[in-house]
């Protein structure tokens, strides 16, 4: 199976998934009046949203370039990752509405086995869920995926704290009868809210980073400068180096300094054994090198080898 393929089928599992859990969450709510399990449904329903935009994100992302398009659409996964994040928090903000209403004006929880058995179950759906997602996230790099398993992953947190509320309540019937504890329903809704927002945060930060063409990682960019100058003493230095990436596709250019008596079709060799040697370790990438003459010893190629992680062309 091919990656788009693979993310498509792995998108499409989501989408399967918080449908069923919807529909399971928000029939037990209602039947049990329970904010908290309430605000579960209203969660996998951001969920459901997130994995429906995951799903046309991955497929539109794989779209080849084209003439409005030269750097592809990678950065569609990028747009639906901040998207997702900003639902996020916006259902954070209507769980936590709805639970100082309970505060304030609380009513009885019926049926708690039922919710207790839901969330058990949603929260093993999940995290199995999350799991391929993540996993196939990871091997395509697709920003889309990582964040709709982030949301799965935040669900099973909120799940099994809903869980716990239900069975303290449920106990605390057994143990305890006639001492009030629904407050902890909403309360627990509440903190479901704060998880929430906290997932929505970081999601928003990771996928709000590459459409501001933020530079990679300096491990990578460290990597890449120590490839670059494996190819010396044919390669003299190199410098200008900028990267950015936008979805799965890293975007490499740098000019590269060799010796000035090279002939054209030597540097035209090496440039395309440097690009192929980084495309081994991030395949898809763009590389785009600039080749110009250097008059320098070759000492020079030496001075130029990335030092404790410095990276030519960048401030160490």
């Amino acid at each position: 199976m091919n990656a788009r393929n693979e993310k498509t089928l792995a998108a499409a599992i989501s989408v399967v998934s918080n449908s069923s859990l919807v529909l399971l969450k928000l029939a037990a709510g209602l039947f049990m009046g329970s904010v908290s399990v309430i605000s579960e449904a209203i969660h996998s329903g951001v969920d459901l949203l997130a994995a429906l935009i995951a799903l046309f994100s991955v497929r539109a992302a794989e779209k080849p370039r084209d003439h409005e398009h030269p750097y592809g659409h990678g950065k569609i996964e990028n747009i639906s990752g901040t998207i997702e994040a900003l639902l996020i928090f916006l259902a954070g903000g209507w769980i936590i509405y709805e639970s100082i209403g309970k505060l304030l004006k609380p009513t009885e929880v019926e049926s708690l086995g039922w919710g207790i058995a839901i969330m058990f179950g949603s929260a093993v759906a999940n995290g199995l869920v999350s799991k391929m997602l993540f996993r196939v996230g990871n091997r395509t790099e697709s920003m889309a995926l990582l964040a709709d398993a982030w949301h799965l992953r935040t669900d099973v947190w909120t799940s099994a704290g809903v869980m716990i509320g239900l069975t303290l309540i449920q106990a605390g019937h057994w143990l305890f009868p006639g001492v009030y504890l629904l407050w902890l329903d909403p309360v627990v809704a509440i903190g479901v809210a704060l998880l929430i927002f906290r997932a929505a945060f970081h999601l928003t930060l990771q996928s709000g980073r590459d459409l501001l063409d933020t530079r990679l990682p300096e491990d990578e960019e460290a990597w890449i400068g120590g490839r670059v100058m494996d190819f010396a003493p044919e390669v003299r230095s190199f410098h200008k180096l900028r990267t950015r990436r936008s979805g799965s596709t890293r975007f490499i250019d740098f000019h590269l300094q060799v010796e000035k008596s090279m002939s054209i079709e030597e540097s035209h060799r090496i440039i395309h054994d440097i690009a192929d040697a980084i495309r081994q370790r991030f395949p898809g990438a763009s590389v785009n090198i600039h080749v110009e003459p250097c008059a320098a010893e070759s000492a020079l190629a030496q001075d130029a080898l990335p030092q404790n992680g410095a990276v030519p062309g960048r401030p160490a």
